[in-house]
């Protein structure tokens, strides 16, 4: 007997020949009865009315509230060959919905209850007060359609805390029940039979998944009349999906659960609901029909195939849309762990017995007390002539087989803490943390083991994604071992690994040499050069001070700038892959030897203008007119200023002539270091310019002398 609330539908016929129908809710209970602090559970029933025998309407109605409706119709074993399709009332959007097709592919019960009516499958469609409704017979012909059309809409009611928290009934609290009290739901194969006698759950090579009991989630367990029957294990695990909306929250997947619990029971006329488990987005599973997560419940899910197999259904629809890693990862725990108490690998085949004579989705037929081979995870398509469960999850299923069985996939190593790679080697100077990544969900990873050189040199948990160890000096190979629920295990590639603690030298220590370029009292341009080794695989080097930079490993030479008359200390330290470094800090002073402190030969004429070097300089047009500088250093260069008039003037360095230096210039530039010569050390120089005398350009203006202290 179906127990629920029924709405009575009347109709108005009006001048024009049209009917208007209207629906008017009241609820089998009295709404003041129940409790102030949970809304019960709710079923309402609207009668279709004809339009023609081959179609059913039912224009725009408000109702009482209901998330989930379906379809129903007089005679379990017949099916609607038709359309059946709905649209509903937001109570959250105030707006109506676009029209949603009904899947009418539903799977029949082998053997009716006395009651059962056949059912499109439930649609859940979130919080509504408002239903339209129109069915219709294939191809628009108008052979009758089935007798007591109805759209049932089911509430799913609010729970209490304390209805929540209620425990589960035990399955030994079961034991006891008389076999010959209840009606089974489906027929025995010739070969095959089910018991009521409870068996004892077998232990498995999986661990148990978290599991929402029927109390967690509020099931009325006074609407189960006949207690569950047991197959005598389960060699394959069914995946559906729930049709409905896939934008649900989390937060109502049990209410949603219980809408379907209702459906199935107050509806349809079944005596528990049909799945075995049912999985949401967020990952969290259900426990579905009554007794025992732990033992072969008989379900009713896959016509045909229950009497060797479990149901899990995914929350939603997958048609076009796939179902998330946390769904995957859920119906893949599940999987390995109902498999595993019966030594089943989740990523093998099976032989089922045919329960009932029919064909699948892919048109294959099977044969009534026939075996056929299944994947020992396989989709309810694979079974039965429906899109169930979806395209979508349908091409995911791979993924959930391989993660049920393992070993762990997508295993690689991604980074190495405290260690630099050169070429295909890591370098340490001992500690070092290795990183990896899988693809393979954490829940169904046993642990890590970081191997250094074959051997365990550190255990981590299923959920984590480094280790660290410490490495004797020497060379080593480095690998991570991951080991699936199951006891399968796969390392990654071995990485090349050395710990070494010598640290880079400086062949050539940091040095300034002065170059080209415009100077000024504060910036005088300059080379900074160096020379770097390592004994295994130099890393860079970088420039601390007086100002940072980082140059490669082959870099020699950087240009910079150095403050005149001022000792600047210029810090560098080359670094090698390990980590190992070596720190050199030279000083050095840039000084400015004016003009005036230069020795005179000849004709010079002093000129003042800010554009000099301290405001002054010499200017010479004669031949033969001489200056010379000595100091004590190892670079100098020589400061000028340059025209278009300007002449060339011959450079002497401790009485050797070096070259011949034109001044000559398109645009008149001033402070230019335009001549500039540098020594392996530091020693007493004279540097001696003399003026060529140019013919038609013979002056020549010196701004003084630059040498590095």
């Amino acid at each position: 007997m179906r127990r629920r609330a029924w709405i009575t539908l009347g109709a108005v016929v009006l001048g024009g020949g049209g009917v208007t129908a209207y629906a008017v809710a009241n609820p089998s209970h009295d709404a003041a009865a129940a409790l102030q602090d949970k809304r019960p559970v709710k079923v309402y029933d609207l009668t279709l009315p004809v339009i023609t025998s081959g179609r059913r309407e039912l224009p725009r109605k408000d109702t009482k509230e209901f998330s989930l409706l379906g379809v129903s119709w007089t005679g379990a074993s017949k099916q609607l060959d038709g359309t059946a399709q709905v649209r509903t009332h937001s109570l959250e959007t105030g707006e109506w919905s676009a029209w949603h097709d009904l899947e009418l592919d539903t799977d029949p019960l082998e053997k009716p209850e006395q009651g059962a009516r056949g059912a499109s499958e439930p649609l859940y469609v979130g919080p509504s007060d408002g239903v339209q409704v129109q069915v219709a017979h294939a191809d628009g012909t108008t052979a009758a359609l089935p007798k007591g059309l109805e759209v049932n809409l089911v509430d799913p009611g609010v729970v209490t805390d304390a209805e929540a928290r209620r425990p589960a009934p035990s399955a030994e609290a079961s034991e006891g029940m008389d076999a010959a009290a209840f009606t089974v739901d489906e027929t025995p194969t010739p070969t095959l039979s089910a018991t009521a006698t409870v068996p004892t759950a077998p232990a498995s090579t999986a661990p148990e998944p978290p599991i929402t009991s029927r109390a967690g989630w509020g099931a009325d367990e006074s609407l189960v009349q006949d207690p569950p029957e047991y197959n005598a294990d389960v060699k394959a695990v069914f995946v559906h999906h729930t049709d409905g909306a896939n934008d649900y929250s989390c937060a109502d997947s049990a209410s949603i659960v219980r809408g379907i619990y209702a459906y199935h029971v107050q509806v349809e006329g079944w005596n528990d609901i049909g799945y075995n488990f049912l999985v949401d987005k967020c990952g969290t599973v259900f426990e579905g029909r009554k007794g025992g997560t732990d033992l072969p419940v008989l379900g009713a899910h896959t016509y045909g195939w229950n009497r060797e197999s479990a149901g899990i259904a995914v929350l939603g629809n997958y048609v076009s849309n796939s179902a998330t890693n946390a769904a995957l990862t859920s119906i893949a725990r599940v999987a390995a762990w109902k498999l595993g108490q019966y030594g089943a690998d989740p990523s093998g085949t099976v032989e089922l017995n045919a329960g009932a004579t029919q064909t699948n989705y892919f048109g294959k037929s099977f044969t009534a007390g026939t075996k056929y081979t299944f994947d020992r995870i396989s989709a309810h398509r694979d079974g039965f002539n429906t899109q169930c469960p979806g395209s979508s999850l349908y091409s995911q299923l791979p993924t959930v087989r391989a993660w049920a069985a393992g070993p762990v996939q997508g295993l690689k190593t991604t980074t190495v803490d405290g260690a630099g790679k050169s070429g295909t080697t890591y370098y340490t100077k001992g500690a070092v943390t290795v990183h990896w990544s899988a693809t393979t969900p954490a829940s169904l990873i046993s642990k890590y083991e970081l191997l250094v050189d074959g051997s365990v040199a550190a255990t981590a948990s299923g959920s984590a994604t480094s280790a660290a160890a410490t490495l004797a000096l020497g060379s080593h190979t480095v690998a991570v071992r991951a080991v699936h629920q199951s006891g399968k295990a796969t390392t990654t590639a071995a990485l090349n690994v050395v710990a070494e603690t010598t640290a880079p030298t400086f062949s050539t220590t940091p040095r300034i040499s002065l170059r080209t370029g415009t100077v000024n009292a504060t910036a005088v341009p300059v080379t900074l050069g160096w020379k770097a080794a390592d004994d295994k695989a130099l890393r860079e080097v970088k420039l601390l001070a007086p100002t940072t930079a980082t140059f490669g490993p082959t870099t020699t030479g950087s240009n910079r700038t150095a403050a005149s008359g001022t000792a600047t200390t210029w810090s560098m330290r080359a670094y090698d892959f390990a980590g190992n470094y070596r720190t050199s800090s030279p000083a050095f002073t840039p000084v400015i030897q004016q003009e005036t402190s230069a020795v005179k030969s000849g004709g010079w004429t002093a000129r003042s203008s800010s554009s000099y070097l301290g405001g002054r300089s010499y200017s010479s047009g004669s031949k033969g007119a001489s200056l010379t500088w000595t100091f004590t250093g190892r670079s100098a260069s020589w400061v000028v200023s340059r025209a278009s008039s300007s002449g060339q003037a011959y450079v002497y360095v401790d009485g050797v002539k070096v070259g011949t230096v034109d001044l000559k210039s398109s645009t008149t530039l001033y402070r230019q270091a335009i001549w500039t010569k540098t020594w392996s050390s530091s020693a007493t120089h004279k540097v001696k310019i003399v003026v060529v005398g140019t013919s038609g350009r013979p002056t020549v203006t010196t701004d003084g002398l630059v040498y590095i202290k």
